[in-house]
This record gives structure tokens, sequence and C-alpha cells, in this order.
């Protein structure tokens, strides 16, 4: 509602996770286009799956991803035109964003090899919140494990979304979800569970999610 977003400073942020298959990445291309139908635009997707698919969910395809660039740049001494090497990842980041009609796109990809990236993930974060400074609302499709949350770039919602399936497997993933954003001390202000197909949770289902609550 509108008095929910009274004097908010930044976009209004949904983050989605969980385990594969559940999806995800189908509740966030429908949570976009929503924000975008109810006018809360533009709409920034952040596609933080290494197994990219949430620009077919949206007809948007970036030409590149942030690992693309972030992997083209590791170890690199000499920059083109000898200027700071973070201002030269900024305008190769610049490349990384789909425009659509009211929503952009930007794929985080999958890093390659067992390097520190622990440098380009600081300019990633500071790339992401100089970008999502721009947009009225950001929805963020992570992977199916916790590494970005882990990572604390995923560090500030108003909104995570844990999607699940009615499977213990499912439930259980959720659960340590909700115990790693207590962990990290993130700024999550709501949160809900959300599973799929089911009716009814079976017993031992609704067993462990009420002691795990």
């Amino acid at each position: 509602s509108g008095s929910a977003e009274e004097g908010r400073i930044g976009p209004y942020g949904v983050a989605l996770a969980g385990k594969g298959g559940t999806g995800k990445t189908t509740i966030a291309g429908l949570l976009v286009r929503s924000l975008r139908r109810s006018g809360r635009v533009p709409v920034l997707a952040v596609d933080a799956d290494p197994n990219t698919s949430l620009d077919v969910v949206l007809g948007l395809r970036p030409a590149r991803t942030i690992s693309d660039v972030v992997d083209a740049s590791h170890g690199m001494r000499e920059v083109p035109g000898n200027i700071p090497k973070s201002t030269y990842l900024e305008y190769q980041l610049e490349d990384c964003l789909a425009e659509g009609r009211g929503i952009d796109l930007v794929a985080m990809g999958r890093p390659e090899g067992p390097e520190c990236y622990c440098a380009s993930n600081h300019l990633l974060r500071s790339h992401l919140d100089k970008l999502m400074g721009a947009y009225r609302s950001v929805v963020v499709d992570n992977e199916a494990g916790m590494e970005h949350l882990s990572r604390r770039t995923t560090r500030d919602v108003d909104l995570l979304l844990v999607v699940s399936d009615a499977t213990l497997v499912g439930v259980r993933t959720a659960l340590r979800i909700r115990a790693l954003v207590g962990e990290l001390s993130l700024t999550v202000r709501a949160s809900a569970l959300v599973v799929k197909r089911a009716a009814a949770l079976p017993a031992p289902v609704a067993q462990a999610l009420a002691e795990g609550g």
C-alpha cells in the first residue's frame, strides 16, 4: 500500500530463496510482472541463480552476466585507457543490464574456478547498491542454496519469500535459510514460506515446520 512506502528510502526489495525445483523462478517472474502491473516501476529483476532462467520467464536476455565481467577482469594488471580498474569494471558492468518496458534484468552468472573473489564480491555489492537506487522495486531470485545470503549480496530486503515443496528436504532447507538470516543479522523486514502444490501438508512435514517454528 502507499502508506507502507511513506518515508521509505530506496526500492521495495523482495528476495526469493529455497531448494532447486520448487518454482522460485516462476514466482519471481510473476512478482516482477505484478509489480509492473501495479505501477511500481521501474522494476529491477536480479537473477542470482547460476542456472540462469529468469531471462526466459521475462523474455529479457542480458548480453553478459556479472560473473562474465568479474572473471574476465580477475588478475588483470593493465586496464585499457589507463583508467582505474574499479572505474573500468563499472563501465563493463553497465553492459550487463537488459532493458525492457518497465522491467530491467541483470544476471549474476556463475564464477569460474576456485580463486578468491572477495574484492570482486565487494565491487558487485557496490554496483548493485548503486543500480538498485534507480528503481522503485527490486526482485532477487537467489540460487538453490544460500550462497548470496551467506555472502551478504542480498543484505537488505523488505520481504523474503522462502519457496518449498511439501517435502521434508524442502522445509528443512527453508528452516535453515531462516536460521541463516538470523545468524548473519540480515535486514529482513518480513518473511513468508510458500509451499507449492499442497492443499494440505503431510503430517511429517507439518511436524517439522511446527518444531522448527
